[in-house]
């Protein structure tokens, strides 16, 4: 059906509910029989109906699309608010793993203290070398915090490098991943010695030459620093052997080293404030 025929349509019903009211208040007036007024009454009830219909649906058309904006306004606010709720969450979860995060190295300063006799400074790494992402992290404290050069860098993991430069409030310190890096070692297990060196390339490793021919070697031997002539406190971890073999000369065997230390997530180190064993 078109507009203009629907609109005929509700023009003719209203017209006929008028004429019948009409018609009812002049009965109504001129014979008082209550059978004719409960007539006339059911007569026009289904009209009636139709009327209060047509009001109702009008009546749910106009504020359909008012009830859909404050909807749609309801939804964006309650959706900014699982926003904001989000955000939060996310705060107190990185609160969360950094409380963890210092309370192990606050347990940790205290047994490096007692294993090393010196004072240890805790120190926040503010960037790395830019040229090469493992060789040097430069420091938050320098000098005038009790920072020297050639003091060894730990991390309740293991060593991590030594300060090779001090400036007033900074200090860098080169990463045991560094080519330029010697650290004296010890095959915990064996006690033989070795010197481990840093691979650098991006990967991080390490590999520890010269060990004895007669050293028994196998996966999973725990290398620790050796201490004596060193920047270095003994005992302190380095890693881990994942495979040996014979050098060149077949002298020595070469054991390639897995760091403990994950020298791409270093956020807050140890200086030891002792520069030698």
């Amino acid at each position: 059906m078109s507009k203009k025929a629907g609109g005929r349509v509700v023009l003719l019903v209203l017209a006929v509910i008028i004429v019948l009211l009409m018609l009812k208040g002049t009965v109504l007036r001129e014979v008082s029989s209550p059978s004719i007024e409960g007539a006339l009454r059911d007569a026009c009830a289904p009209i009636h109906k139709i009327f209060i219909a047509v009001g109702n649906w009008g009546k749910g058309a106009l504020t359909f699309p008012l009830s859909l904006l404050a909807s749609s306004r309801h939804v964006r606010e309650l959706t900014e608010e699982v926003s904001e709720l989000q955000g939060e969450v996310r705060k107190l979860e990185e609160f969360r793993l950094e409380n963890e995060r210092l309370k192990k190295m606050l347990d940790y300063q205290s047994s490096v203290v007692s294993y090393t006799y010196s004072p240890v400074t805790v120190a926040a790494v503010i960037s790395r070398d830019p040229g090469n992402w493992f060789d040097t992290i430069n420091l938050g404290k320098g000098s005038r915090q009790g920072i020297r050069t050639n003091m060894a860098v730990v991390v309740p993991e293991g060593l991590v490098g030594r300060v090779i430069k001090v400036s007033k409030n900074t200090a860098q310190a080169l990463l045991i991943t560094d080519p330029r890096s010697a650290v004296s070692g010890l095959v915990q297990q064996t006690r033989s010695p070795g010197l481990v060196e840093g691979t650098g390339g991006g990967a991080g490793g390490l590999r520890m030459i010269n060990i004895p021919y007669d050293t028994v070697i196998h996966p999973d031997q725990v290398i620790v620093t050796a201490g004596a002539g060193s920047f270095f406190p003994k005992g302190l971890p380095i890693g881990k052997i994942k495979s040996s073999g014979s050098d060149p000369s077949g002298l020595f065997y070469t054991a390639v080293i897995q760091p403990f230390v994950d020298f791409n997530r270093l956020e807050e180190v140890y200086v030891v404030q002792k520069t030698s064993s």
